[in-house]
């Protein structure tokens, strides 16, 4: 079992509110903030909503091996997720959550293969492929769920919850 774990799962699934509750729940558990180089927003903080960093700032991360994974948004900006914050909640005796997309966690599985990759799914795909046809995102992510280690269904927030403390090894 790993100590570090990757969460995907598609739009609308519920991964924010799951993980909200996870780290309520679980003090030990530190959820990873990406770093970007598009500027803050009116009343986002650095380190605490994004690392924001200037696109040379970036370069220079993933030359240095610096980013677990990252990619250019809507041909504008950059994100990614910074390594050293990641290891150094390990070293602490934290538990890292990162909550990417599906290139996101293929990036993740070269970069740190022993990361744990847990799959997010809704507890009907018809309803999701509703959801997802209504927002016209890609259906790619429904079709990569045999990449995941484990597949948590979202039916209820809380029961979603005690089934990723059970896989983290953290249930009570």
């Amino acid at each position: 079992m790993s100590d570090i774990f990757v969460i995907v799962g598609p739009s609308g699934v519920g991964k924010g509110t799951v993980l909200r509750e996870l780290l309520e729940r679980e003090p030990r558990c530190w959820l990873s903030v990406s770093a970007t180089t598009r500027p803050p927003r009116p009343g986002e903080a650095d380190g605490a909503d994004y690392f924001f960093v200037t696109p040379e700032g970036f370069d220079d991360l993933v030359r240095q091996g610096g980013m677990l994974e990252w990619a250019l948004v809507h041909g504008a900006n950059r994100y990614g997720t910074p390594k050293e914050p990641v290891l150094r909640a390990l070293d602490e005796g934290r538990v890292p959550i990162l909550e990417v997309d599906l290139d996101g966690a293929r990036q993740i599985r070269r970069s740190l293969p022993e990361a744990e990759q847990i799959f997010m799914a809704p507890p009907s795909w018809q309803e999701l492929e509703r959801r997802l046809a209504e927002r016209g995102t890609d259906r790619r992510e429904l079709a990569a769920v045999g990449e995941f280690d484990a597949v948590v269904v979202n039916d209820s927030v809380s029961r979603a919850t005690d089934e990723l403390l059970h896989i983290m090894g953290l249930a009570g």
